[in-house]
């Protein structure tokens, strides 16, 4: 069985409105598990997966970067100026032209601007990654290049054409397997929150570990009936989701969030009324054995 290292490795920060966050769920409800500053806004990260497998490097998102401009750092809540996700990998003596693969769940720009060089007056954004074969689904990538009114400004339109420039940009069918990552990863596809959203499974001596993405992006969101406001399907979601924690329950699996701001990976739990849990406070995990 091939050794893998995980490290949780945090990007830039964000607040956004709770209630967008919570969908039709009252604040009577979610302020229970967050805090709201004045504005409304809650905290939320935008974390990454680091997976080192025998030589190779490979990163599960890449989380918002730093490519906005500072008006619209501001009105999407980016808290860090500079590109936090390439600080956090030098800490761990790297370089974004290290990592081997980057596997994307989807292209909403707090999951892939982190692909981008930071912000600069005048200067165009630059593809980050020189080395890396990027993958995302064929919903997803078609998704991006061709938006709906309602997620347009979800996207970065000039992310897709140096994606394609790139020469190294592999789209996967869904129900089908990467070339890139091998057999060893199982892919799950999703359409809830967005076409073709693709969570990755990291098979291990800790039991499979699904890279959740925005199915579930935290621990309150993996009480059944909570969506986000942001999700173009929640009734859909719900039962991926549902279908989601069953298996992890049967498996004794975990889900690794992106954006929970405390708690990067929990087991997940089922009572005995059928309400879902999470079991896990690891907000860093430093190269633990998978």
């Amino acid at each position: 069985m091939t050794r893998r290292l995980l490290y949780s490795v945090e990007g830039n920060a964000q607040k956004l409105d709770g209630g967008a966050m919570f969908g039709n769920a009252p604040r009577a409800l979610w302020e229970r598990w967050v805090t709201p500053d004045k504005k409304n806004r809650i905290d939320l990260a935008c974390r990454c997966l680091l997976l080192r497998e025998d030589d190779r490097w490979i990163l599960l998102e890449t989380g918002i970067g730093a490519f906005f401009s500072p008006h619209l750092k501001a009105r999407f809540g980016v808290q860090e100026p500079h590109h936090v996700l390439l600080e956090n990998l030098d800490r761990l003596s790297l370089s974004h032209e290290d990592i081997d693969v980057v596997v994307l769940s989807h292209l909403h720009f707090d999951h892939a601007g982190g692909l981008l060089t930071a912000f600069r007056e005048d200067k165009p954004l630059e593809l980050l990654f020189p080395a890396a074969t990027y993958v995302v689904s064929k919903p997803a990538w078609e998704r991006a290049c061709s938006p709906h009114p309602r997620d347009r400004a979800s996207f970065i339109p000039e992310l897709q054409i140096l994606l394609a420039a790139s020469g190294r940009l592999e789209i996967v069918e869904v129900g089908g397997q990467s070339k890139t990552l091998g057999s060893d990863y199982q892919l799950h596809f999703s359409n809830g929150h967005t076409p073709g959203l693709m969570m990755t499974e990291i098979p291990g001596s800790l039991g499979p570990i699904i890279f959740a993405a925005d199915l579930i992006p935290g621990r309150p969101w993996v009480h059944r009936s909570i969506t986000m406001g942001y999700d173009r399907f929640p009734e859909q979601l719900i039962d991926e989701k549902v279908a989601l924690l069953d298996d992890l329950v049967d498996r004794g699996g975990r889900l690794f969030f992106t954006h929970d701001p405390v708690c990067s990976m929990a087991r997940v739990t089922r009572d005995e009324r059928g309400r879902y849990g999470s079991v896990g406070d690891k907000r860093y995990l430093s190269g633990v054995v998978a």
